[in-house]
């Protein structure tokens, strides 16, 4: 199946890292800097023991951390005042075809704004995050406000 997505080329490097897996969900993930280094064990629903972290665990923090600094940023530039920014990031794993394949569910909590307005603040950082622009077009996403 072909894609209709314009691939994204980086035009000013900010920051690369880089992490290291040893024997995929069963094992050690590390990078290069040695500042995060954790066991990965499968969950118990894919048959694994859920004794540590897991892959999807690990994308679901990074996405919510991402999407969240991305959120306060198109709100600092618009002069909005947000008050704490909450976002949890629900990604489930399941079989697409003959492999797998990941879906997401943003839902932030943006309290001190109406609901309209952190609406379209949360529909604008979605065009601006490094997480979302990599997997738009790939994957579902879906945004919701609390």
């Amino acid at each position: 199946m072909k894609r209709s997505h314009t691939l994204i080329r980086i035009e000013k490097p900010l920051y690369t890292t880089s992490a290291t897996a040893l024997s995929g969900r069963d094992g050690k993930v590390k990078t290069d800097d040695g500042k995060l280094e954790v066991t990965v064990t499968p969950p118990k629903e894919l048959g694994g023991s859920g004794a540590s972290t897991n892959p999807e665990q690990l994308f679901a923090a990074g996405y919510s951390a991402c999407f969240g600094s991305a959120v306060a940023h198109v709100a600092r530039a618009q002069g909005l005042k947000t008050g704490p920014i909450a976002i949890t990031a629900k990604v489930t794993l399941g079989a697409v075809g003959q492999g797998f394949g990941l879906a997401v569910e943003l839902t932030a909590k943006i309290p001190e704004l109406p609901r309209e307005q952190a609406e379209a603040l949360v529909a604008k950082a979605h065009q601006v995050c490094p997480y979302s622009n990599a997997t738009r077009g790939n994957i579902a996403v879906d945004l919701k406000v609390e």
